[in-house]
């Protein structure tokens, strides 16, 4: 590998970097704008309408669409079903374990929803954030549609669960450096997601889009959608779809 090369390289694992920690700044955001005060589930509703039309959009034309094109349909196929069961039985362990049911307002029930809120917050990130470094990785630049998708879902995350962990009387503090701690993970499986993608290529490469499309989608209609449908009503198709368009159109034009 040339110098050249070798510099590339490590400006894009920088570009990784900065680009997950920007994301990833939302969940820090998140927990700041619950400290601030109290926000009605119409207003968590819309923003979560918003984030899941938005990822959405990201799934088909971040991910399933790319790895269609670099490996095919066969090998994208099958990363899709592995992201979905994978997630599905995450997601599950931490229902039965910690939580009362699936998704936000599962684990905000739950006798245990700090700790609950926490792994759900951790398992929905990943995915989000780690397909971040996987599109830096194969188009060498960061997709404004995925930035503001991610940015966007992670907002009411953030939000709700820090809400629920204050009125279950957990410290300021506590919830701020949990919010920081993931973040970070958030912001390592951006990089990771491009180290990765990056040595990858074919089949493998459309597998891994395939996978974390997969468990996004499983998020989505585990978690997101019904959530903002509970918060904001049938108005939230509407505003699923307003995401939907918006990231489109950046897609399209990135």
């Amino acid at each position: 590998m040339t110098t050249r090369v070798m510099a590339g390289k490590v400006a894009e694992m920088g570009s990784a970097l900065g680009w997950g920690a920007l994301a990833a700044s939302s969940l820090v955001i998140g927990a700041a704008l619950a400290f601030a005060r109290d926000w009605s589930k119409p207003q968590v509703g819309v923003v979560l309408a918003f984030g899941a039309g938005a990822l959405i959009s990201s799934v088909s034309f971040e991910l399933a669409e790319e790895g269609i094109a670099v490996g095919g349909a066969a090998a994208t196929g099958i990363g899709l079903g592995l992201g979905a069961v994978t997630y599905f039985l995450l997601d599950g362990l931490i229902a039965r374990h910690f939580a009362a049911g699936r998704g936000r307002k599962g684990r905000a029930e739950g006798s245990n929803a700090g700790t609950a809120l926490a792994l759900g917050a951790f398992l929905d990130g990943i995915p989000e954030q780690a397909v971040l470094g996987i599109g830096i990785a194969a188009g060498g630049a960061v997709s404004p549609a995925l930035l503001i998708a991610i940015f966007v879902s992670n907002l009411p995350e953030a939000l709700g669960s820090s809400q629920a962990m204050i009125e279950a009387k957990r410290s300021r503090a506590t919830v701020l450096r949990l919010w920081l701690i993931v973040a970070a993970i958030g912001t390592a499986a951006t990089v990771a997601g491009y180290a990765l993608a990056d040595g990858v290529h074919g089949r493998a490469q459309a597998a891994i889009d395939g996978f974390a499309a997969g468990a996004l989608l499983v998020m989505l209609i585990d978690s997101m959608i019904p959530d903002a449908r509970a918060d904001l009503g049938r108005v939230a198709g509407l505003v699923t779809v307003l995401g939907f368009a918006v990231a489109a159109g950046l897609s399209n034009l990135s």
